[in-house]
């Protein structure tokens, strides 16, 4: 079984629609929505496409119209791109997102599947990167195969007393340095991770044409071509 791992999508519709994978199945790690403007076709995407979903951090904002409060770079483009989100989905959109599970257990062929978007512990939100000890504490009472996440943004594999952490990486938004749209594979248990260039110039004029602030523009560009990660550094410093 040829099974396609996506998180992360972000409102990001040229990065998503440039991925051409088959596959037999395809599992969906959350944040379909926000950072960027073209929810809608995403949405509908996983929505056919995916044979498993779980709710992200940013899935579960939009759903319940949380308006963001302007911070650093990231919460400045969401607080600008978020009313987007609101005057595109109809209800029946946003209550899909609100559904989304925020755990799903499931088999595949012959492995056993968590998928959450953050961590075991703490399905939305937790933040946790390639630290080992970390999600070995994570692991405790978790009997399966394979732990699909998302939410950092930056491909993962590890592996720990027989499970295996994949972190297939952002499809709308990377932050580790490559623009490229980043998704896994898992064909007969081995892992593999893809990258995919995309029309980026496409995203950015989607979001020009939306209205939104040319300084928020101007940030997220520089997002979105660096691969977040716009000093050669850390985000943080942007």
């Amino acid at each position: 079984m040829r099974i396609l791992l996506i998180a992360d999508i972000h409102s990001n519709w040229p990065a998503l629609s440039a991925i051409q994978e088959r596959f037999d199945a395809c599992l969906f790690l959350g944040d379909v929505v926000d950072y960027a403007t073209d929810p809608l076709p995403c949405i509908e995407w996983v929505r056919k496409q995916a044979a498993a979903v779980v709710r992200g951090n940013h899935d579960h904002s939009v759903a319940q119209r949380v308006v963001v409060r302007p911070g650093g770079t990231f919460r400045r483009m969401a607080a600008a791109m978020r009313p987007r989100h609101f005057e595109t989905l109809n209800d029946e959109q946003l209550t899909w997102l609100a559904q989304m599970p925020v755990t799903r257990h499931l088999t595949l062929g012959d492995h056993r599947f968590l998928l959450v978007h953050a961590t075991p512990r703490d399905p939305m939100d937790e933040y946790i990167g390639d630290a080992p000890d970390q999600w070995q504490q994570r692991l405790e009472h978790v009997n399966v195969d394979f732990v699909c996440v998302g939410h950092t943004h930056i491909p993962m594999h590890l592996k720990i007393d027989g499970t295996q952490i994949i972190n297939p990486g952002s499809v709308g938004q990377p932050r580790d340095g490559d623009p490229r749209a980043a998704y896994a594979i898992i064909d007969r248990g081995q892992v593999e991770f893809r990258r995919v260039p995309y029309d980026i110039d496409k995203t950015i004029r989607h979001m020009r044409e939306c209205g939104i602030d040319e300084t928020v523009i101007a940030k997220a560009e520089v997002v979105l071509r660096s691969g977040g990660n716009p000093t050669g550094t850390s985000i943080s410093e942007f």
